[in-house]
């Protein structure tokens, strides 16, 4: 897939609205943001037909098989704007044509002059040629614009929105709402027309932030449960006494700060050496020879396989075979962290014991000692003692894992969220 070239896709099919909704993303496809590709797909079937405008490249080599069902069209931005320098000064042209465009660009040029003073980086000026190219080659079928992530791609959006006269609408999710400045976010909300959110902590940040509090909505993400089925499963009778049949521990997420994954490895450390476990991770990430080396210096290597980036049908396998999930989120030291990561909805739906950290929206989810056990974050003690009771009584992990489960499928079935994105675009374009 090539710059500026489109992925073939039939766009749409018999009795759908004439419109498109653009989707701008940071990176697509990307294996980390199921729960965005799943939105796609579910927006598709609810009837409306997308064109999506990437930032970015795709990386991982794997795809999730609801990529491959997503119809829209695919145009990436130059990620680089020395990259393309042709392609750019081409979209000047095409705007510089356009009466109302040109006005735009000069409110465009506006807003990046006042960008620069309080950020001289290069990146402002990428992000005011990206939305130069964007509004260049906006789709003539195309009549609004949805952004995924309130950092970079937002600053892109508001300057293609001025150059194309567009509205433009906004999913926030995790690093964009927490690593930003209150001032940064405020202005992108007030020019937005709504902004949705996945966790409720996010939501009240935002809502203290935007300019018109009643236009930041709630709607998590849920799950595509067609997708991700009940599954029977066979009671465990493992306890961590069988060193031959080990408790199997299971963890999906990057290797980044934000995810945990030293505490996981300082805590395991703290288990008794007699205790039976074996650990298993999917997911890549700039942390992972680090994570490596301190699992060897902690004399943990051999109980652990790191798996790497994987596609979705082996996250439901690995959460199929395993006895516990894992994932003890923590806030960075620059202040991401996550929302509800999309791994532990996926692990509680088919009824595996989760433990998490008390923080986002991960307490949305879980409730310690109902459906699955809470710790407070960066506390490697506290995670131990959790996995070690954990370990050690089936019958405990079998009573979350069930209840964490029911609670998923009653209160987290995706189909709510598309519904509520549907009715939302419904206020400001056609949808069907």
């Amino acid at each position: 897939m090539t710059a500026g070239r489109e992925v073939p896709g039939d766009g749409g099919g018999a009795g759908r609205p004439a419109a498109r909704l653009v989707v701008l993303l940071k990176g697509y496809p990307r294996l980390s943001e199921t729960f965005i590709a799943q939105e796609l797909r579910g927006l598709e079937r609810a009837g409306l037909r997308l064109h999506i405008f990437s930032m970015r490249h795709p990386t991982d080599t794997r795809r999730h098989p609801v990529h491959d069902e997503i119809e829209a069209p695919v145009t990436y931005l130059p990620e680089y704007l020395h990259h393309e320098p042709r392609r750019v000064l081409r979209a000047l042209g095409r705007v510089l044509a356009r009466r109302e465009a040109r006005r735009g660009l000069w409110r465009a040029l506006a807003l990046a002059a006042r960008e620069f003073r309080h950020d001289p980086s290069r990146n402002r000026l990428r992000r005011l040629g990206q939305g130069l190219v964007l509004a260049a080659e906006w789709p003539a079928d195309a009549d609004w614009l949805h952004v995924h992530f309130l950092h970079t791609p937002a600053s892109v959006a508001r300057h293609a929105s001025r150059m194309t006269g567009t509205g433009w609408t906004v999913s926030a999710h995790a690093k964009d709402i927490w690593t930003q400045s209150g001032a940064e976010i405020a202005a992108k909300l007030g020019e937005a027309q709504w902004c949705v959110t996945c966790t409720r902590a996010g939501w009240e940040h935002l809502r203290a932030l935007a300019p018109r509090p009643g236009d930041v909505h709630l709607v998590h993400h849920g799950l595509d449960l067609d997708r991700f089925a009940h599954a029977p499963r066979a009671p465990s009778a493992r306890d961590g006494r069988d060193p031959a049949d080990p408790v199997r521990i299971a963890s999906v997420g990057r290797l980044v700060p934000k995810k945990g994954y030293e505490v996981a490895l300082r805590a395991l450390a703290l288990l008794p050496g007699d205790l039976a476990w074996r650990l298993d991770h999917i997911g890549g990430g700039p942390e992972s020879a680090r994570l490596a080396g301190l699992a060897r210096s902690l004399r943990l290597a051999d109980r652990i396989r790191w798996h790497g980036p994987q596609a979705q049908a082996e996250v439901l396998a690995l959460c199929r075979a395993a006895d516990l999930f894992v994932l003890p989120s923590r806030v960075a030291a620059d202040g991401d962290r996550d929302g509800l990561p999309n791994v532990l909805v996926e692990a509680a739906s088919q009824g595996l014991c989760c433990i998490g950290s008390a923080i986002s929206g991960i307490p949305e989810l879980i409730r310690d000692d109902q459906n699955g056990l809470l710790v407070p974050p960066d506390d490697p003690q506290a995670l131990a003692r959790a996995i070690g009771r954990a370990i050690r009584d089936p019958a405990l992990r079998a009573r979350l894992g069930a209840a964490a489960e029911q609670t998923v499928r009653s209160q987290f079935d995706a189909r709510a969220g598309i519904d509520r994105l549907c009715r939302l675009f419904s206020e400001v374009r056609p949808c069907g």
